[in-house]
């Protein structure tokens, strides 16, 4: 080893890799992301990144399926604080997306653009359908109480989550004419909820 190269332990140097893509990622957009220009950074040798990613989007992958878990756990932690009711959970649920899509705006465009490409690797796929079935899980579960109307649970959250995702999306361009992000959110949250109306009898037929 040479006296530029810098020791690590097998599973930190990936670690190290990742948070240095992400860094990257968020300063000079996905193509500043090379192997070779991590490795530079990390002080390790031109070829220690190959023995974690296979190539450059071996790595993009891995980054964005560890942005769907990060999300994923914001979002439980946010509905595990939240009052133990339905709304209040879906609420939370929408205040945190929106909060890490703002705060992690490359990874989030990379997250979503890696799973729903052609060929997606499953991993990403499948770190990234975690977090809707968090929004599934709070919907079916208000239906099966009767707090909110029948209906496919799995279309209202996909319905649900593009709402956060575009209030994300205009916030980041600077679109909510001066309105606070979080009332927006608040807002369109509650609306949400109450469109969705307690069960009748129609939707038991």
């Amino acid at each position: 080893m040479s006296v530029a190269e810098q020791p690590y332990h097998h599973g930190s140097l990936r670690q190290v890799l990742l948070a240095r893509a992400e860094s990257t990622l968020e300063q000079d957009g996905v193509d500043g992301i090379s192997l070779r220009r991590l490795a530079r950074e990390a002080g390790v040798s031109h070829a220690a990144p190959s023995k974690h990613f296979r190539d450059r989007q071996a790595l993009l992958d891995a980054l964005a399926e560890s942005g769907f878990v990060r999300l994923t756990a914001a979002l439980e932690r946010a509905v595990e604080e939240a009052e133990p009711h339905a709304r209040a959970r879906f609420g939370a649920l929408a205040g945190a997306y929106v909060s890490f899509a703002l705060a992690h705006r490359e990874l989030l465009a990379l997250m979503y653009g890696n799973k729903h490409a052609p060929g997606a690797a499953p991993q990403v796929v499948a770190a990234g359908h975690a977090a809707m079935d968090l929004t599934v899980r709070i919907v079916t579960e208000a239906q099966a109480a009767g707090d909110i109307g029948g209906g496919d649970g799995s279309r209202i959250a996909l319905v649900g989550f593009s709402t956060f995702h575009g209030i994300a999306t205009l916030a980041a361009g600077g679109m909510l004419d001066g309105a606070p992000v979080d009332e927006v959110v608040t807002a369109a949250s509650d609306t949400f909820w109450r469109g969705l109306g307690p069960r009748t009898e129609a939707d038991s037929r």
